[in-house]
């Protein structure tokens, strides 16, 4: 963020934040089990984050740091690519509304919308790319800049806003977007969103390693990143998804990519913990 843009404290613990959202999602096969439910681990059936972990992510399991990372590489590699044309009908599935399915769900603004309002017109939604397509100049080409794992359906004007600036804390309040904030270099998402964003970012980093004849994608500690492979702020990233873990409507997401989509996971919602593991 430029050194003369006012900063900000974090404004509220998102957890109460997410807790008054206006947006309810329903609970779903994949939500962390009741707290009411004091089984021991090994009184009853697998969780089904356990039962990935003995499945989809056993070579993971155990790894920590670089090796991590690579593996969970090889693993999420394993998918079904797009074009984008395709990616409007999964955007509409992915982001459905669950309490109205002619609707979908737009990431910066929480607005509930028609599926059919998709465009490029004032008040439309269309695809955002969370990874800014330039940052790594893939454009919308098959693979990275197809991949629904971080594309998601914003209000036309606001993904105007956010452009390709990186993340960061702090800016001016969207009036359009209110909780959304900007400045010259980066944007900070509504709190509801932070930790999807940072799962999303994260998620591109170990999936896209220069392989494919793309460029390595990392994230870094900077804002101004450009047409650099790199996106920041990563401290920040690292804090939005300790205080803003993954609720229902990510978690559904990531099982309707896997089992209509893509066929492969986001591990960070899966295992928000692994961030940590991998970036120390």
């Amino acid at each position: 963020m430029s050194a003369h843009s006012a900063r900000r404290r974090w404004r509220r613990p998102l957890l109460v934040a997410a807790a008054a959202a206006s947006i309810a999602v329903p609970s779903v096969a994949f939500a962390t089990d009741s707290a009411t439910d004091h089984r021991p681990a090994d009184a009853g059936a697998r969780t089904p984050v356990q039962a990935l972990d003995d499945t989809y992510y056993q070579d993971a399991i155990g790894k920590t740091g670089p090796e991590l990372k690579a593996a969970l590489h090889t693993i999420i590699s394993d998918q079904t690519k797009l074009s984008y044309d395709q990616v409007w009908d999964a955007l509409k599935k992915t982001d459905e509304d669950p309490a109205n399915a002619s609707n979908v769900i737009l990431l910066y603004t929480g607005r509930s919308q028609s599926k059919d309002t998709n465009g490029g017109n004032p008040d439309e939604w269309n695809r955002e790319h969370v990874w800014a397509k330039s940052h790594g100049d893939f454009g919308t080409s098959t693979g990275p800049g197809t991949d629904v794992h971080h594309l998601r359906p914003t209000d036309v004007s606001v993904n105007s806003t956010r452009g390709n600036k990186d993340f960061d804390n702090g800016g001016e309040e969207l009036s359009e977007a209110p909780g959304n904030f900007t400045d010259d270099d980066s944007y900070e998402p509504r709190d509801q969103v932070k930790g999807d964003v940072a799962r999303m970012i994260l998620y591109m980093a170990v999936r896209y390693d220069g392989e494919d004849g793309f460029a390595d994608l990392e994230p870094n500690d900077e804002v101004n990143n450009g047409s650099a492979p790199a996106i920041g702020r990563l401290s920040v990233l690292k804090q939005w998804n300790d205080e803003d873990p993954p609720d229902d409507f990510e978690k559904r997401r990531n099982q309707v990519i896997f089992d209509e989509i893509q066929h492969n996971r986001n591990p960070f919602i899966d295992h928000p913990e692994w961030v940590a593991e991998i970036w120390k």
